[in-house]
Formats: structure tokens, C-alpha cells, sequence
């Protein structure tokens, strides 16, 4: 009878993670409502609150002991809607439908991107380096579309105005997402370490400078990480030619060995 019930308790379903979950994909969900409804900015701000959300429904479960097989494919189920389908529809909704063909291509590549990460992700999570993403993970993807349409909306300009660069940056998005490029994961960090109050000071600032424009900053910053990864891959590749180079180079080149001085020549055979 014990393990019966305790069967039972380990198939169950955790209310607190999955509530943080069921929000994001409400987040996502109303995404895609707002952008129905050419309300553009709602949109964006909605995916931001999605990733928000997303962020702590896994923290959330490893800190509370509530971590389950359920929980992590209603994650990704939810992370396909709130951070695959959501932007894709919102960026087509605001700016590539007047590309035509190659507005809805750019945004499906984007949205298969997605799907692709997300099951990749799921079937390599015991085996990568969890320092590390391997491709873009998709909560920064999502962050980078909405907040191009969130600074620009914010400008006074419409999707209209920028459908060419944001069809390049939706296909940038969503082939990032399925590269091999390593992307920091920030899992390293741990919350329960004491830190140096010099560090509370810069997260004090750096909600300062977030809240004095929000919009500019955070489409700035998701800027800056998608590119980071692509920053440390060149650096890395330039770093193993350096050092390729250096063991191909011969130690001790006999050819050029400078002739015998004229004193050393081996006098000639005489009979």
C-alpha cells in the first residue's frame, strides 16, 4: 500500500512550476491576440512577459524539489507557443506580409527554427555542457523579434518602414537557433552564493539604465547576446588556426641552414 501511494505522488502534477507555465503560455497566447488586433506593442511587451515567466517556472521547480517529466514537456509545449509561434505571427502580422512569399518563408523558418531547438534541446539536456547553449536558446530569439518591434513601434515608425531588415533579422533569428554556435547559458551562476556588495550596486544600476528606456535597452541587450555567440565562435576558430599553424611549423629547417664558413670546406682529394 505505501508504494502504491508513493507511485502515485511522483506521477502527480506539481501546481506551483506549472502555474508559473500555464502564464507564460497565457503570455504568448494574448501575444497573438494583441497582434491580431494591431496592437503591436502589447505584443512585445506580452513575449517579454512570457520569458519572464519562463525563467522562473524552471527555478521555481529545482528550488522546491517539484521537478517532473510532465512539468518539462508542458515547458516546451508552452516555450513552442509563447517563443515560436508567438513571434513569428506578431512579425508577420506587423511587418512581412507585405514582403509576400518571402515574408511567410522568413517567418516560418523562424518557427520550424523553433521546433527544432526545442527538440534538440530536449534530447541532448544530459549530455551538453550546461554552461552553454548549443544554438540560440529560444526566450532570447523571441526577445530580439519583439523587441525590434517594440523600439521601432516606440520611434514612430511601422513595420512597413524596416519589413527588409526584419525579414534578415527573423531568418537570423531562427537559423541561429538551430547553429551550433555556443551561446552562455548562465546556469553557472548560483543564487545562493554570497556575493560582493559591489554586485548589488550593478544590479541596482543596471535596473536603472532597463527602466530608463526600456524598449531600446532590452532589444540592445538580446542584440549584444545573439551576437556574443558568434563573437567567442570566430575568436575560438582564429585561436585553433593560431595554434595549427604553430605544430605544422618546422622546429629545425636543414635546407636552410646557412652554408660552412670558407676556412671549414673539406680540402679536395688528391691522388
Amino acid at each position: 500500500m505505501p508504494l502504491i501511494s508513493l507511485e502515485k505522488r511522483r506521477r502527480g502534477i506539481y501546481i506551483l512550476p506549472n502555474l508559473f507555465t500555464t502564464a507564460a503560455l497565457f503570455a504568448g497566447f494574448y501575444s497573438i491576440v494583441q497582434a491580431m488586433n494591431d496592437r503591436f506593442e502589447y505584443a512585445a511587451v506580452a513575449i517579454f512577459v512570457a520569458m519572464v515567466l519562463d525563467g522562473l517556472d524552471g527555478r521555481v521547480a529545482r528550488l522546491t524539489h517539484t521537478q517532473s517529466e510532465f512539468g518539462a514537456e508542458y515547458d516546451s509545449l508552452s516555450d513552442m507557443v509563447s517563443f515560436g509561434a508567438a513571434p513569428a505571427l506578431v512579425m508577420y502580422e506587423w511587418a512581412l506580409q507585405d514582403l509576400g512569399k518571402v515574408g511567410w518563408v522568413a517567418a516560418f523558418i523562424y518557427c520550424a527554427g523553433t521546433a527544432l531547438r526545442l527538440a534538440r534541446f530536449n534530447t541532448n539536456i544530459d549530455i551538453v555542457d550546461k554552461r552553454f547553449f548549443q544554438g540560440l536558446p529560444s526566450p532570447a530569439a523571441a526577445a530580439l523579434i519583439a523587441g525590434m518591434v517594440w523600439v521601432v513601434n516606440d520611434n514612430g515608425m511601422t513595420g512597413s518602414d524596416v519589413r527588409w531588415f526584419a525579414a534578415a533579422l527573423t531568418i537570423f533569428a531562427g537559423l541561429s537557433m538551430v547553429s551550433n554556435v555556443l551561446f552562455w547559458s548562465g546556469k553557472d551562476i548560483n543564487l545562493r552564493k554570497s556575493v560582493p556588495f559591489i554586485m548589488i550596486i550593478a544590479l541596482v544600476l543596471a535596473f536603472a539604465v532597463i527602466s530608463s528606456y526600456p524598449p531600446g535597452v532590452l532589444f540592445a541587450l538580446f542584440l549584444a547576446y545573439a551576437g556574443s555567440g558568434y563573437v567567442v565562435w570566430g575568436w575560438r576558430k582564429l585561436q585553433r588556426r593560431r595554434k595549427s599553424g604553430e605544430r605544422r611549423a618546422p622546429d629545425d629547417n636543414h635546407d636552410d641552414a646557412p652554408p660552412a664558413p670558407p676556412g671549414d670546406e673539406p680540402a679536395a682529394k688528391t691522388d
